[in-house]
């Protein structure tokens, strides 16, 4: 408590000094000096402060007045979720508001990223990860697994972009490495295209070295970024938060029938769509010729599907 009405008590009423009605109730005298001022500013004298209580006290005396706002309050919430969107910028949000509000007093953009930033500040603490359309593609296999009629185990593959949240499933036999890559080429094929990273947990199955800084894919996996012109970026190891689209997503659980049917489906539009695609592959060291990277698309065509 900050004994306001303590202090006033004492110096209006009773008539001590500083230095006695700080020895008296444990406070500094800084602090009598401060609320005696700010009483004798507001013009307070007992019979004032005798009916008012400490709450009403620290108000009047302690909490500046609000200044009124002429200018129009941007929707800031709006603003969050717009600069997921890929190539937004507060700059362009900034603009876009001011041109709906032409005739009336608006931030200038200094002050409206300094508003921006103070909002974000008040959200929920975590580690906030700004994610843009096509960047990211979170890849894992989520919750346990499900029995199935002939009394084996389905382990389910999931896959989400990081922007829109959008999700992908299926059920395969193993977590090995042709389970992975050929999860996540259904998972390109589901999609339509291809993002700019995408982001698995650290299986022994595809990294070599699960380093805690640059975790580092095996030789195959490398391949089939390369094949796919996109690059894997493994998470930090016993980092959940890093890939939480991926490890967090509550996937329904299928039937036995209804997991092998759309597999066989999943698997011709993959072939189809990837085969008719030109090939990427390409390296940042060598070039590869076009025979080169044909034999490559082939080999990854009979590695993938050869189990199904």
């Amino acid at each position: 408590m900050r004994k306001i009405k303590d202090v006033l008590r004492l110096k209006l009423d009773a008539g001590l000094s500083h230095q006695q009605i700080a020895a008296a109730l444990g406070i500094s005298k800084g602090v009598v000096t401060k609320y005696v001022g700010l009483a004798a500013a507001a013009g307070l004298d007992w019979a004032a402060v005798q009916d008012a209580d400490e709450a009403a006290l620290e108000r009047r005396l302690l909490c500046a007045p609000e200044k009124p706002r002429d200018h129009v309050q941007p929707d800031y919430g709006r603003l969050h979720q717009e600069l997921r969107r890929k190539g937004m910028t507060l700059m362009l949000l900034w603009e876009e508001h001011r041109a709906d509000y032409a005739d009336v007093h608006t931030y200038g953009y200094s002050q409206f990223c300094e508003n921006y930033r103070r909002f974000a500040k008040q959200l929920r603490r975590s580690m906030r990860q700004v994610h843009r359309a096509g960047e990211k593609l979170f890849i894992d296999y989520a919750g346990p697994t499900i029995g199935l009629s002939d009394g084996s185990r389905a382990h389910i593959f999931v896959a989400a972009l990081g922007a829109s949240s959008y999700t992908y499933a299926c059920a395969t036999p193993r977590e090995a490495m042709a389970d992975w890559i050929e999860s996540t080429a259904r998972a390109l094929a589901f999609i339509g295209g291809v993002p700019q990273l995408i982001v698995p947990d650290n299986p022994k199955a595809m990294i070599a070295d699960a380093n805690r800084y640059e975790p580092r894919s095996n030789d195959t996996v490398l391949d089939f970024a390369r094949h796919y012109g996109t690059s894997i970026l493994p998470a930090r190891p016993r980092h959940p938060q890093d890939k939480a689209y991926a490890s967090y997503v509550a996937a329904p659980a299928p039937s036995p029938r209804s997991m092998r049917r759309p597999c066989c489906h999943c698997r011709y539009s993959a072939t189809r769509w990837r085969t008719s695609r030109p090939s990427r592959c390409t390296s940042t060291t060598t070039s590869r010729s076009n025979a080169t990277a044909t034999a490559c698309r082939t080999r990854w065509s009979a590695k993938c599907w050869k189990r199904a």
